[in-house]
């Protein structure tokens, strides 16, 4: 499958990852074998070849990168280093020479060189990362933010409530996706001052449904939910504790019982695989970076070629669609109901 004129370009960050440029290269590899579009390798050219079949090197583009950013180094120190493969990548969006950029490096990093390069919208003061969060329903919940704003304002909550509906209806497909803030009860008079505030400016847009609790995230009754980047990174980190201990919990009681071996292993094609399909996140790809001006996918660091692939797909969607223009859409639409409010 050659690419042409017309396929979407997106960077890839090569370096990037916890198992180095093999999984997010074969990744790569598997997405081409399904879409049409037109990937930009950045990272070190001989490694990237070496592990990229012949047959597909004529089908990407590849911009070396000398520097990594590793995980443990600072996030700001990623503006600093230019000849990094993220830094790099992103400068490819920036110059409008690749529509949106895939990485599974360093997420602080990747934030902070998204943000301060690629810049903002308009009307948005914070960016947000948004994540899937799996239902008992078969739908997913959009969570946002997830750790791109620790310390929120209101006025970040009602942005964050505008990109998420924006979202869910240009890239997930849901008409009308019903808007939730995150508090410790579903009354109105519920929440803390940054809460309550909030509140009250969601009013603003109009699939509001006012205040969800935790549980609401995976019970299908709502489909974005809005929270702060603090609440959101511990919410994300105890979904992927709590489904990690269920899984071993489940596998320790099944090797105590006969009956449940034999049960276990009649459930295992359908029951456990579809299971284990719904909370992996290799499944989603990556975490949009919601309010840029442009399309930036963050992966998890741990991404294997199937998470790589399906991030790009993501990419690949979010630059086909108008979310960014219908986020500036609604965000002023709903400033002119807030000010006739006031």
């Amino acid at each position: 499958m050659s690419p042409d004129k017309r396929a979407v370009r997106i960077a890839i960050d090569a370096m990037g990852g916890d198992f180095g440029p093999e999984p997010i290269i074969d990744g790569c590899v598997q997405a081409l074998n399904e879409r049409n579009f037109m990937p930009i390798l950045v990272g070190d050219r001989e490694e990237i070849l070496s592990y990229l079949p012949l047959y597909y090197q004529d089908k990407v583009e590849i911009v070396d990168a000398t520097d990594v950013i590793s995980m443990s180094d600072s996030a700001t120190d990623a503006l600093k280093r230019k000849e990094s493969s993220i830094y790099k990548a992103v400068e490819l969006v920036r110059d409008g020479k690749a529509d949106g950029v895939v990485s599974a490096g360093h997420s602080g990093a990747t934030m902070a060189v998204a943000t301060l390069r690629i810049g903002r919208l308009p009307h948005i003061s914070k960016p947000a990362l948004a994540t899937l969060m799996p239902t008992d329903v078969g739908r997913k919940t959009l969570v946002l933010d997830v750790g791109a704003v620790v310390e929120c304002k209101a006025q970040n909550l009602y942005e964050f409530g505008a990109m998420g509906e924006a979202y869910a209806q240009e890239v997930l497909g849901i008409p009308n996706p019903r808007i939730g803030l995150l508090s410790n009860g579903s009354e109105e008079s519920k929440g803390n001052e940054l809460t309550k505030e909030a509140f009250g400016m969601l009013t603003a847009i109009d699939n509001f449904q006012g205040n969800v609790e935790g549980r609401d995230i995976f019970n299908g009754k709502i489909d974005v939910v809005v929270t702060d980047g603090f609440t959101g990174n511990i919410l994300l980190k105890t979904s992927e504790g709590v489904v990690s201990a269920i899984f071993s919990l489940m596998k320790q009681h099944i090797r105590k019982s006969l009956p449940a071996k034999v049960g276990a292993l009649l459930m295992k094609r359908k029951v456990f695989s579809n299971l284990k399909k719904e909370v992996d996140y290799a499944e989603y790809g990556g975490a949009p970076l919601l309010g840029i001006d442009g399309c930036a996918i963050i992966g998890h660091g741990s991404s294997n070629s199937k998470a790589i692939k399906n991030a790009i797909f993501q990419a690949v969607s979010y630059t086909r669609s108008d979310v960014n223009k219908q986020i500036e859409a609604l965000l002023i639409a709903g400033q002119d109901r807030l000010e006739s409010k006031s």
